[in-house]
């Protein structure tokens, strides 16, 4: 049963911004997290706004001198179904494919992808955690096979997001629209790990909007791919899973960015794979090499120490496929 809140649907950022800095205020834009927590009292809210009615938050729009800006109400089936998207930056494709079902394709933003709360079942159940303002990680010493083995902090949760880990592998900037204007900041630093704070996910703070995802061009010779492991086929969150972006030339590896999905708080990008990539030839070798090296630092819980090979196995797989 969804508690009493008033609701606003304001017509521009402006007026968005100033509507959700009011006290327990909650942004809405397609809902699909943001009522399931509300329903199963996970938080609590006594006003949404929609900001559905601004038509500056949609769509798919070029960049003067390349690249793509990417609304936040920009649905993630347009994303994963748009041929420009396809044929530049398939690794965001194929994230945004993999979210989900195709409903929640449907009504799910690229915005609220990226700032949904944690999938811990203690965070979403009848729990005062940690992140909820708790004294406890009760995931430390629990049921703890779906949490993190990187970057654990006192809490343990991962990251949900698809489309985040494959927008940081392209180093995508975010543009966020506050009270005091907008600002633009790397998306690898949108997100924040535990040991920064154990309340938030994110550097939002109460008024602030995602307005849009900017992408630079991609250089010559660019390939990259996701890669997602979960429990069931058909929908389900990332067991583990990989974002990598290669530039290649010459025949060797001359930039690298790898970004794990599933095994940390935040989308974990492993400098260490990269490194291992970085000067060679894309063969098995090289994809083993990397692969160890990912998950060197990883720190497993009591359940979930199968993460470590399947990560490995996840990067040595889609490194070779890229290497065709």
């Amino acid at each position: 049963m969804l508690a009493k809140f008033s609701y606003r649907r304001p017509a521009s950022i402006q007026e968005a911004t100033a509507a959700a800095s009011r006290t327990e205020a909650r942004i809405l834009a397609g809902g699909t997290d943001l009522l399931g927590c509300l329903r199963d009292g996970v938080f609590q809210a006594s006003r949404l706004v929609s900001i559905n009615g601004i038509k500056e938050l949609k769509g798919i729009r070029p960049r003067a001198g390349g690249g793509l800006r990417i609304g936040a109400l920009t649905t993630l089936t347009e994303i994963a179904g748009n041929q420009q998207i396809l044929d530049s930056y398939p690794v965001l494709a194929q994230a945004a494919a993999a979210v989900g079902s195709p409903q929640l394709r449907n009504q799910g933003t690229l915005g609220g992808n990226l700032c949904q709360r944690p999938r811990c079942w203690y965070f979403r159940g009848d729990f005062h955690c940690l992140r909820k303002g708790g004294e406890t990680c009760f995931a430390a010493a629990g049921q703890n096979q779906l949490h993190a083995i990187l970057g654990g902090y006192e809490c343990f949760m991962v990251h949900p997001s698809d489309t985040a880990p494959a927008l940081v592998a392209l180093d995508a900037k975010v543009s966020v629209a506050g009270r005091r204007g907008t600002r633009q900041m790397p998306l690898a630093s949108f997100f924040v790990l535990p040991k920064a704070s154990l309340v938030k996910e994110n550097v939002l703070e109460p008024g602030d909007v995602v307005a849009e995802v900017l992408l630079e061009a991609p250089p010559s010779g660019t390939r990259g791919a996701y890669r997602k492991v979960r429990e069931r086929g058909s929908f389900d969150f990332a067991l583990a899973g990989a974002a990598i972006v290669l530039a290649m030339a010459e025949g060797k590896v001359r930039t690298a960015r790898v970004v794990l999905s599933g095994v940390a708080p935040v989308p974990w990008r492993s400098a260490e794979a990269e490194q291992a990539l970085v000067g060679k030839q894309l063969d098995a070798a090289t994809a083993g090499v990397a692969a160890a090296a990912a998950v060197k630092a990883a720190v497993p819980l009591g359940e979930n120490g199968y993460k470590v090979p399947l990560v490995r196995g996840i990067l040595e797989e889609t490194l070779i496929a890229l290497a065709v």
